[in-house]
Parts: structure tokens; C-alpha cells; sequence
């Protein structure tokens, strides 16, 4: 008999998964923040040149269409209409990614919160884990991008050289793609995702923040020692990124700025190139001063419910 069509998680998971989500639902409530829905199908394809869209075809529709990868540029349309602080899950896709902690399909759990610092946001991710954990607080570990990859393999995160990073990596003996030799930021994604990563959050949950300014995506720089640095921070919660948060950029010009930048990238990596002109019209008109985060539920629910693959955390995927 074929048994392709039982679920891949067993049904006291998606049990506990539904608790969970519904827990996440009430904190929001609690916590004065909006759901809300914004469209999966976008005209551009992701900024982000190390990402990639999921393309669609529309009939009597020009084309092609992309699948989100974040509702972000949706939702900053519904902060600078004045909406205040918002939530939305919603399933978003990325191609090219599958693994142990990746599907091309999931959930995630993505909120912008009016006037708050990056600072406050961590509190209030830490507040939210908090809740759907039930267990007793346990305050995060605050580290610098800076401190993890100095510990990691020994050089500085902000300012080591692609050759320092190469070398560090062989030294471990981790192989570096050929195409990413020179690429510093490939290296440091490597290096994070190698072995920096894998380490963090499994006593207590880790905020890595204070990102290279390169790695700044939608978020706005400070200075700290003389070098800029991204407000960014990533959650870990047993060696997994789980949650990638900003003090979101509001200047209209910086940010189109950095989207041309993006799409000169991924043009020279042959990725489709567009830039979101509806954000830019939103910043134009006006984007609060917020922070926003973007949570993988699915990793979420295998750290919180003890398992080893994602797949274990969904009905179904693709497979």
C-alpha cells in the first residue's frame, strides 16, 4: 500500500504546533498588535542576492510573478498608512532550499513594532519564546557579530579580510566554494552557518547582533568603535537561526541606494532584478520609526517540542 499520503509530522505534533500558534496569537493580542494579511504574489522578485524567488506564471497576466520570500515590503506599506504595530503568519517560500532546517515552504511569524529600539525588539522576541515555552524566564545572552565569529574561528567578524576568513576556514578543515573565495560576506555566512551557529542557544537562548554594515539588508547603521555596524540581530535557540530582526531603514534614498545595489548583484549572478517601487513610494510618504522581525515558526516548534528535522514540525512538504 502507499503510504505517501500520511502526514510527515505525527498528530500529537501538530497538536502542539496548533497550541503553539495559538499562544503566539494570543501574545500579539495582548501586546496591542494587529494581524493581518498581505498578497503572496509580488511583481519583484526577492532584493536579498543571496536569496531566491520562487517564480509563478499568471494566464492574461504579464509576467513573471514571484512568491513571497518575507511579507515585509507589504506590511512597511501598512505601517506608513499609519496601521501602528502589526503581526502576520503566513507561508512564504524560498527556492532552492532544502535540508535538515530548510523547505522551500513555511511558516513564518513576521511583526513591526511603532517607536520601538532594536533593543526593546529583543526584549520583546525574548518575550514572545517566553510564552510559547511555558518554561521559566530565562534571559537571553546578548553577543556582538563581532565576539561569535572571533570566537568561532579567531578572526574580527567587522574588519578580518576574505583571506583571514579563507584561511581560518581551511584550517578547520571546512572546503570554501570556489566562487565565494573572494566573497567576504559568502565567507562569513559560511562561517556562521558552519560552525559559529551550531554553537549557540543550547542552554538559553543567544541574540547575536551588531552585524557588518554590509549585511545591513533593510536596516539602519550605527557606528560602534569606529566601524559602522548594522541594527540587526539574529535569534539561536539550539544551534539554530530562528529569527532575524532590524531597526528598519526609513530613508527613501539610502534604501533605493541599497535595492540598486542588490540588483546590480544578482544580475551579475544571472537572478532575476526588480526593485520595489511601492516601498519606495511608502518611504517616501513616510515610515514610522519601528523595528520589525521575521521568525521561522517551524524552526521554532522543532526547538520547542525536541525535534531533530523540520519536516517532523509540518503535515506535509513536498517530498
Amino acid at each position: 500500500m502507499n503510504r505517501n499520503w500520511r502526514p510527515t509530522a505525527d498528530l500529537d505534533t501538530l497538536r502542539a504546533r496548533a497550541a503553539l500558534l495559538a499562544r503566539a496569537r494570543g501574545y500579539f493580542a495582548e501586546t496591542g498588535a494587529v494581524e493581518v494579511e498581505t498578497p503572496q504574489l509580488s511583481p519583484v522578485p526577492v532584493s536579498d542576492p543571496l536569496l531566491d524567488s520562487v517564480e509563478v506564471r499568471l494566464s492574461g497576466r504579464p509576467g513573471p510573478w514571484f512568491l513571497q520570500t518575507s511579507p515585509e515590503f507589504s506590511m512597511k506599506r501598512l505601517l506608513a498608512a499609519g496601521l501602528g504595530d502589526c503581526f502576520q503568519v503566513c507561508r512564504v517560500f524560498r527556492d532552492g532550499e532544502r535540508g535538515r532546517l530548510h523547505l522551500p515552504e513555511f511558516t513564518m511569524i513576521e511583526w513591526y513594532r511603532v517607536g520601538r529600539s532594536l533593543e526593546e525588539l529583543m526584549d520583546d522576541v525574548g518575550g514572545l519564546v517566553q510564552r510559547l515555552s511555558g518554561a521559566v524566564a530565562v534571559p537571553a545572552r546578548r553577543l556582538t557579530f563581532r565576539e561569535v565569529v572571533l570566537q568561532a574561528v579567531g578572526v574580527d567578524g567587522l574588519t578580518g579580510t576574505a583571506r583571514e576568513l579563507r584561511e581560518a576556514l581551511a584550517e578547520r578543515a571546512l572546503d570554501v566554494p570556489e566562487d565565494i573565495r573572494e566573497d567576504r560576506d559568502a565567507l562569513l555566512d559560511l562561517v556562521m552557518g558552519a560552525l559559529a551557529g551550531p554553537a549557540l542557544g543550547h542552554d538559553r537562548p543567544v541574540m547575536v547582533h551588531d552585524y557588518p554594515a554590509s549585511q545591513a539588508s533593510l536596516a539602519k547603521l550605527k557606528t560602534v568603535d569606529g566601524v559602522k555596524v548594522a541594527e540587526r540581530f539574529e535569534l539561536y535557540l539550539g544551534g539554530m537561526e530562528v529569527a532575524n530582526g532590524y531597526h528598519e531603514l526609513a530613508d527613501p534614498a539610502e534604501q533605493r541606494e541599497r535595492f540598486e545595489a542588490d540588483a546590480a548583484a544578482r544580475r551579475r549572478l544571472g537572478k532575476p532584478a526588480a526593485i520595489d517601487q511601492a516601498l519606495l513610494a511608502a518611504l517616501d510618504a513616510g515610515l514610522p520609526a519601528c523595528s520589525g522581525v521575521a521568525l521561522g515558526f517551524d524552526r521554532l516548534a522543532m526547538h520547542l517540542l525536541g525535534l531533530d528535522r523540520i519536516e517532523q514540525a509540518v503535515s506535509f512538504t513536498m517530498d
